[in-house]
């Protein structure tokens, strides 16, 4: 092996395609093979985000409608059936609060949890939440259980 013989390694060197924009000459010169006029041909070109080529964008032509309230309030709806099935399990005795069912995976730690009135509660249990459907509170406090709204 000697200076004669050397070569990149393998896949190590990218081809460098065609050489544009350099004279007439190279027969790649004039347009550059951007064509003739308009927008794409000129330097600094870029097409806006929907861009329909100067047709109106589906964004502007679609009817808008409606209302977002921008103080809404979202809450993890947990049903009484569900607490029931956790002390089933015996994940939980006679309490369970926000932490606990962040351990449990039933929430995330950025949620405001609701105790929805859906299935029976049988165990006497104190609920810690955000809030309560009246008929959630019925039936825990109809168990003996306690609601403490956090």
């Amino acid at each position: 092996m000697d200076l004669s013989n050397l070569k990149p390694a393998e896949g190590s060197v990218k081809s460098k395609g065609k050489r544009v924009g350099r004279g007439q000459a190279s027969g790649k010169g004039g347009t550059a093979t951007r064509g003739h006029k308009g927008a794409k041909s000129r330097s600094g070109y870029s097409k806006k985000l929907g861009f329909e080529g100067g047709q109106m964008p589906l964004q502007r032509r679609v009817p808008k409608f409606g209302f977002t309230n921008i103080n809404r309030k979202e809450y993890q709806g947990i049903n009484i059936d569900t607490l029931q099935q956790l002390v089933d399990d015996k994940k939980i005795k006679d309490a369970i609060d926000f932490d606990t069912m962040l351990s449990l995976g039933l929430v995330d730690k950025n949620d405001m949890v609701k105790i929805l009135g859906r299935g029976e509660l049988k165990a006497k249990l104190k609920v810690s939440a955000h809030k309560f459907t009246a008929s959630a509170t019925k039936a825990i406090e109809a168990a003996g259980g306690e609601v403490v709204t956090l």
